[in-house]
């Protein structure tokens, strides 16, 4: 039994004073001990190029005190951990290649991003380079991370050449699995142009099936959580939390018979959950995407889905109760703040040759701005 003050909250007061002190001062590892959780800094020089390639590292998962030199990676990337160390923030530029017909950044390229600063963000700490934001114990377990549910709001599209800063940090879940949120913003203005969090889960590597959170694996990230719960979506009631039905057939629209890409394999070797994104939205109807923009996607994760794997890809209108009483069944799409400008609708993603669901979404669409 541990006495004394929380191994946890002493390794967030280190990070604190790390980065307070902005690491000057003389070269001393410092660390924090507890089990397999080792924290290491090396202080810079007084030369300004020298704090930029000696700049430390959060080493995990190692039996003693190490020190690590930024890769030429972490020191060209325009992010890094914020002042208290419990965050990370990162500036993105929207190339041509990650822009739609609108020139505006596809849904596709925000949840790419998404994806990208969290992994640089477990990277920053010491986690793994060879998976997603594994842990030095979920390696030796042969545990990966697996995505549950993701929640995207965006209220602006930046364009091609804006530049997006991104901050995301994680928190627990208790047994279950962790918490991922991220907020977007317009750097040049610091608007807020976007929300998001996401749900993960553990998966054995080797049997494909999902595992509770130990011990050994909550202790060595907990200490890069913020000790208050801190929620990209704090509002009560808010969107994120809502519980998606399942869409019945047979369904309105529907795209059938699609197959995963060699290119949409991640690390893991299953699908990589922003293909799931593509999926639904290929048999969103052609006059919605016309006159409206994506608005809102929330999407829950049932199975992973390989290489071999035929998908059907079906959506309804979702119907409010609301309207169904005074009007019927009648198919219009769910009416939200404007019944002309808003609609909802209802995804899914089933295997084609058994019709086992991978995948359950909601959308919600806006018209498309005024250009």
């Amino acid at each position: 039994m541990l006495r004394g003050p929380s191994p946890c909250n002493a390794a967030r007061d280190h990070i604190r004073a790390l980065n307070h002190s902005r690491f000057v001062g003389t070269c001393n590892p410092l660390s924090i001990r507890r089990p397999k959780v080792v924290v290491s800094c090396r202080s810079s020089s007084s030369s300004s190029s020298s704090s930029h390639s000696r700049a430390p590292i959060l080493a995990v998962g190692t039996e003693r005190p190490i020190v690590l030199e930024k890769s030429l990676a972490d020191r060209l990337r325009l992010g890094s951990l914020t002042e208290d160390g419990l965050s990370y923030k990162e500036r993105f530029i929207v190339r041509c290649y990650e822009v739609g017909i609108n020139k505006t950044a596809t849904v596709e390229t925000i949840a790419n991003l998404l994806q990208e600063v969290g992994c640089n963000h477990a990277q920053s700490v010491g986690f793994s380079t060879d998976g997603f934001a594994t842990t030095h114990t979920m390696r030796k377990l042969h545990l990966i991370w697996v995505t549950a549910r993701m929640h995207i709001e965006i209220y602006k599209y930046p364009a091609w050449s804006d530049v997006v800063e991104i901050e995301t940090w994680c928190q627990g879940e208790g047994r279950i699995g962790t918490r991922r949120d991220w907020i977007l913003k317009d750097y040049a203005t610091g608007e807020v142009i976007g929300r998001a969090t996401s749900k993960w889960v553990m998966m054995n590597e080797d049997t494909r099936r999902l595992q509770r959170v130990n011990d050994d694996v909550r202790d060595e990230y907990l200490i890069f959580c913020p000790i208050e719960p801190r929620l990209a979506f704090p509002e009560a009631n808010n969107s994120s939390v809502r519980k998606i039905s399942k869409l019945e057939d047979p369904a309105q629209y529907s795209r059938l018979g699609l197959v995963p890409r060699r290119a949409d394999l991640d690390m893991n070797q299953h699908v990589n959950n922003v293909t799931y994104i593509g999926w639904v939205l290929e048999s969103m109807p052609q006059e919605i995407i016309d006159t409206h923009e994506l608005q809102t996607i929330t999407l829950d994760y049932r199975r992973e889905c390989q290489h071999d794997d035929v998908v059907d890809s079906l959506t309804n209108p979702e119907l409010d109760a609301a309207v169904l009483q005074l009007q019927g069944t009648n198919g219009s799409p769910r009416a939200t703040k404007d019944k002309q400008d808003c609609c909802e609708f209802l995804h899914l993603l089933r295997l084609s040759h058994d019709g086992q669901e991978i995948n359950r979404g909601r959308t919600e669409w806006r018209k498309k701005p005024q250009r």
